[in-house]
């Protein structure tokens, strides 16, 4: 009983992300959660800026660069029904091997949870928490060629029940400075589980994905757009409803087929999220930022139903040695999440 709760907890955990009805067969789907307030404001994905921000290694370690020597931040999301969500990161340049590092934790905590028996009566409560410790780096290869990789050890905690686990990221960008341009190529979560949940359990699978993605700022506007395609390795991510015949549409009483074309353009567009950051201010110190992710908007709104399912926005403003970063994600009608940051540099403290 205990062991199919937990997948429930996955399950309302990922509806809230996006990525719900092709996940639900995965275990630490946590680690699919945005890290910080600027990536939540962008579509809750951002793999292709290069700049001083840590939080981005996380995901992307090609991303790892000087400008983040001694950056550290501080993140935390409040998502729906009590459930808590944070990372802590740190980035270290180390001129001797021309190699940037950087160390986080992520957590997740979903509060107190009722236990039940097969009749729904409650026999007391119990705890749910997972986390991960995350360690990489990033080295040169030439001019406009990086390459990064991570390594993140898991924990994860269901009422006594315990599992381990480790996965590891890598990833190539190209940059080109001179035109503002980057593109990557990133390979998430590979790895697996060290120890399942109950002794003697099969191993689940983990949230593996390839994402490509690009960035450009204009020349003549502070202006920088990405466009990123999540999901390389799987092409159909559609959802197949049990509830509903295949690739039906129901109108009134009348029944109507979805076209081929309109299947297949519906489920490639699922797999793109658009994002742009207006930068204002001589040293950029104020930010507006907005995005959109397709597939998220399609999983979650309501037939019939107007909302801001899909869309994502938030702004930073740079305080003295501080930076603060909202950024806000809208999941469904029920609510969305708030997402706060709050990072800075050490060296700044030593002037």
């Amino acid at each position: 009983m205990r062991k199919n709760l937990h997948s429930l907890f996955v399950f309302v955990l990922i509806s809230q992300f996006g990525y719900a009805q092709i996940g639900g067969i995965n275990t630490y789907e946590f680690l699919n959660l945005s890290p910080s307030a600027r990536v939540s404001a962008l579509g809750a994905n951002l793999i292709t800026v290069r700049d001083d921000d840590v939080n981005l290694a996380l995901a992307n370690p090609s991303l790892l660069n000087p400008l983040m020597h001694q950056q550290i931040s501080f993140s935390h999301s409040f998502h729906l029904a009590g459930i808590q969500h944070g990372y802590v990161g740190y980035g270290h340049h180390a001129e001797k091997w021309n190699t940037t590092f950087h160390g986080g934790i992520q957590y997740v905590n979903y509060g107190e949870i009722d236990a039940r028996d097969q009749q729904g009566v409650i026999e007391g409560q119990f705890k749910v928490a997972e986390y991960a410790i995350s360690m990489g780096g990033a080295y040169p290869i030439n001019e406009r060629m990086t390459a990064g990789a991570n390594v993140k050890m898991i924990s994860s905690q269901l009422a006594g029940f315990n599992s381990w686990g480790i996965v590891s990221d890598a990833a190539l960008i190209y940059y080109d400075t001179s035109k503002n341009f980057t593109a990557t190529i990133l390979f998430r979560n590979m790895g697996t589980q060290l120890s399942t949940y109950q002794e003697g359990g099969e191993t689940e699978p983990l949230p593996f994905e390839v994402q490509l993605g690009i960035s450009k700022r204009l020349k003549y506007l502070p202006f920088r757009f990405s466009i990123i395609y999540h999901h390389f390795n799987r092409w159909n991510i559609l959802y197949d409803d049990p509830n509903a015949e295949q690739g039906t549409v129901f109108i009134g009483d009348l029944q109507t087929e979805r076209s081929p074309t309109s299947i297949y353009f519906d489920n490639l567009f699922r797999h793109f999220i658009f994002n742009g950051e207006l930068l204002i201010g001589k040293k950029e110190n104020f930010r507006l930022r907005l995005g959109y992710n397709h597939f998220l908007r399609r999983e979650l709104s309501l037939e019939n139903f107007r909302s801001l399912a899909g869309f994502t926005y938030g702004f930073g403003i740079k305080i003295n040695r501080f930076r603060l970063d909202y950024g806000r994600t809208t999941f469904h009608l029920a609510g969305g999440v708030n997402h706060l940051t709050i990072s800075t540099n050490i060296k700044e403290f030593k002037k």
